[in-house]
């Protein structure tokens, strides 16, 4: 069986497309983007958008399954780029599955598409879809949640993960930020008191997606639900960013900033950069206010339990090996 890896040249997709090769299953990689290092691996390349429904329907062709994970990214854009490449590109994925056959989809979520703006402390899948989102990206991927789910079937079983806050050696998103707002000194804690969160270390996010598609099939438990997966030990976002940095040789954040001004300051350069359609990130927002001054730690057990999900990396030894490969 070929198994298709959509976005096989981002930080978790291309993980997965390693993993896949290693245990010897051909693999095809879908991205917007061109990516040689993945064909020396032995994987097969196409490049496309999810936008264009015949370029994804060429990309599932021929393979037995899916694993979903091109996504558009981010806390600032214009609506209409959320909306066309995580919901209506999921939905030519999902469309292009039924129409060849595929007969396994897993989809990687997050658990932002349950967060409202206020603290989720153990919650667990139960949890619903809150009635209004603070950006568009959790708003878009909560769509694409749904009609994946939607779509599990008899002949298409589908399945979603949300992993929360993913980060290891070769990460190309949070790491690189992280480092540069500490380095130019605009990186302060939010709030006095501590708010844990979860996290993943990369290769077990990867662990929790082959697990998925091994226990993925027509009428089984994980079929048609979401799963929340971490490490299972939730953690200070602050001592967090704080050990990471220091895996990078730097220094702990040394300065603070309250709740309020934070969200403030959010939502006044939300007001500043949508007048003036500037298009670059702005510094803050409300949902990253709110998101680095609330608990968000979820209850993972329905992972332990269906999919077989053990955490094998602890935050311990993932930092140990950051620290390794930033030398």
């Amino acid at each position: 069986m070929k198994i298709l890896v959509t976005g096989g040249g981002g930080f978790l997709g291309k993980a997965i497309v390693k993993r896949l090769l290693e245990r010897g299953d051909r693999v095809r990689s879908f991205s917007r983007g061109d990516y040689p290092e993945l064909c020396d691996l032995g994987a097969e390349v196409r490049s496309g958008d999810l936008v264009d429904k015949s370029a994804v329907l060429a990309a599932v062709e021929g393979c037995g399954a899916v694993f979903h994970v091109a996504a558009k990214p981010g806390i600032w854009g214009d609506y209409s780029l959320y909306f066309a490449a995580n919901a209506r590109g999921t939905r030519n994925v999902i469309e292009a599955c039924l129409k060849t056959r595929v007969s396994k989809l897993v989809y990687t979520s997050s658990p932002s598409v349950v967060f409202g703006g206020g603290s989720m402390e153990g919650v667990n899948e139960s949890v619903p879809y809150p009635e209004s989102y603070l950006a568009h990206y959790p708003k878009t991927k909560a769509m694409a949640e749904r009609d994946v789910l939607a779509a599990n079937s008899t002949s298409l079983a589908t399945v979603a993960l949300r992993p929360h806050l993913i980060w290891g050696p070769g990460d190309p998103n949070f790491l690189p930020r992280l480092i540069e707002r500490r380095k130019s000194g605009r990186l302060a804690r939010v709030g006095k008191n501590p708010h844990l969160v979860d996290c993943i270390y990369i290769d077990n996010a990867v662990d929790a997606h082959l697990l998925a598609l091994e226990k993925l099939h027509p009428k089984s438990p994980v079929s048609g639900k979401p799963y929340f997966i971490s490490q299972g030990e939730p953690i200070d976002i602050g001592d967090l960013m704080d050990r990471i940095l220091g895996a990078a040789g730097l220094d702990p954040i040394d300065r603070a900033v309250s709740e309020k001004f934070a969200y403030g300051a959010g939502w006044l350069l939300e007001l500043i950069y949508g007048t003036l359609q500037l298009k670059q990130e702005p510094p803050m927002t409300r949902f990253l206010a709110k998101q680095l001054s609330t608990a968000h730690w979820f209850d993972i057990s329905a992972a332990r339990k269906d999919l077989g999900y053990t955490p094998g990396i602890s935050i311990s030894e993932g930092l140990e090996r950051l620290a390794e490969s930033l030398k």
